[in-house]
C-alpha cells in the first residue's frame, strides 16, 4: 500500500465525511452551546493546520534524518522537502483537519456541562508542574539515555512544551469540557493507531526497532506510536477547545485588559517610589 494510498484510504474519505455532516449542520443552523460556530472554527482548524507545519516539520526532519523512521522508497513518490517524503507533510495536515472536523462534529452532539464554568487555578499548577517534571525527565533521557529511550523521548520532549502552554492558560477549562476532550482525543488516537498497524504491516514505513523501547501492541504497533497520536490529538483538541469556548473568549479579554493597564500601573508604582525617596 502507498503513503498516498493510505491516506486516501484512511484521512481523506473520513474527511470528506464529516465535511458532509458538517454541511449538513451548518445547513439545519446547529449551534454549539458553549463554543464560537461557523467562521471561527474553520479558522482555529486553519491555524493548527499552520502550526502542525511549522512545528512539526523540524521534528520529523529529524527523526528521519536519524532512522527513528523510514519509508519504504517503492512505496512513497520520492519527493522530499529535507529528510522527508511530501506524504509525511500531507499526513500531519489530514491528520489535524480529521481531528478538528471530529471535535466539531462531537460538540454539535455531546451535552454541555450541566455546572457551570469556575476559574479553578488549582488543576493549571498541578498539571503544569507535573507536565513540567515530565518534560525534564524525557529531555535527560534524550539527551543522556540509551538508545531505547530515543523515539519515546524526543515525542515528550518536542510535545510537552505547548501542551504546558495550554494548560498553563486554561486546564480548568478542558476539565470543565472533559467529556468533550476525553472523545475528542480517544476516538481519533485509536483509529490513527489501529489504522498503523496496517501500515507498519505493508511496510508503507517502519520504525527504528533500536530506537524504541520495545514494547508492542498486537505484536507490531510500537508504544511510541500510540503516544504519537494520542498526544498529537490531545494538541489539537485542547487547541480547539481553548480557542473557542466562550469562557476561554473572556479570559482571553481579561488577560489583554491586564497588559493593556500595566503601564498606568508600572507609572503610579514609580511614582509612589519617588514620593517616598529622602529629597535632598
Amino acid at each position: 500500500m502507498t503513503y498516498f494510498g493510505f491516506l486516501l484510504r484512511f484521512l481523506v474519505i473520513p474527511i470528506l465525511v464529516f465535511l458532509a455532516i458538517t454541511y449538513w449542520d451548518n445547513q439545519k443552523n446547529k449551534q454549539l452551546p458553549g463554543f464560537r460556530n461557523g467562521r471561527a472554527v474553520w479558522t482555529a482548524i486553519g491555524v493548527h493546520v499552520l502550526l502542525a507545519v511549522v512545528y512539526t516539520t523540524p521534528w520529523d526532519n529529524y527523526l528521519v534524518a536519524t532512522g527513528v523512521w523510514y519509508y519504504n522508497p517503492e512505496l512513497v513518490t520520492g519527493l522530499v522537502i529535507g529528510y522527508v517524503p511530501i506524504e509525511e507533510y500531507t499526513f500531519f495536515v489530514l491528520e489535524t483537519i480529521l481531528s478538528g472536523l471530529w471535535w466539531w462534529f462531537l460538540v454539535h452532539r455531546l451535552s454541555p456541562p450541566q455546572e457551570k464554568f469556575s476559574p479553578n487555578r488549582i488543576p493549571v499548577y498541578l498539571s503544569t508542574c507535573l507536565l513540567a517534571l515530565l518534560w525534564l525527565l524525557f529531555t535527560y533521557l534524550f539527551f543522556f539515555g540509551e538508545a531505547k529511550w530515543t523515539y519515546l523521548s524526543i515525542i515528550l520532549f518536542w510535545a510537552l512544551p505547548p501542551i504546558f502552554i495550554q494548560l498553563l492558560f486554561g486546564a480548568d477549562i478542558l476539565w470543565h469540557y472533559r467529556r468533550l476532550v476525553f472523545w475528542s482525543i480517544f476516538v481519533p488516537g485509536l483509529y490513527l493507531s489501529l489504522m498503523d498497524i496496517l501500515a507498519l504491516t505493508e511496510t508503507t514505513w517502519s520504525i527504528s526497532p533500536s530506537q524504541t523501547t520495545g514494547v508492542l501492541f498486537f505484536g507490531i504497533l510500537p508504544l511510541e506510536e500510540v503516544l504519537f497520536f494520542f498526544i498529537t490529538n490531545m494538541l489539537i483538541t485542547f487547541g480547539m477547545t481553548l480557542l473557542l469556548a466562550h469562557v476561554s473568549q473572556e479570559r482571553f479579554a481579561q488577560f489583554k485588559k491586564r497588559l493593556r493597564a500595566y503601564p498606568e500601573r508600572r507609572r503610579r508604582r514609580k511614582e509612589r517610589r519617588d514620593l517616598r525617596l529622602p529629597s535632598r
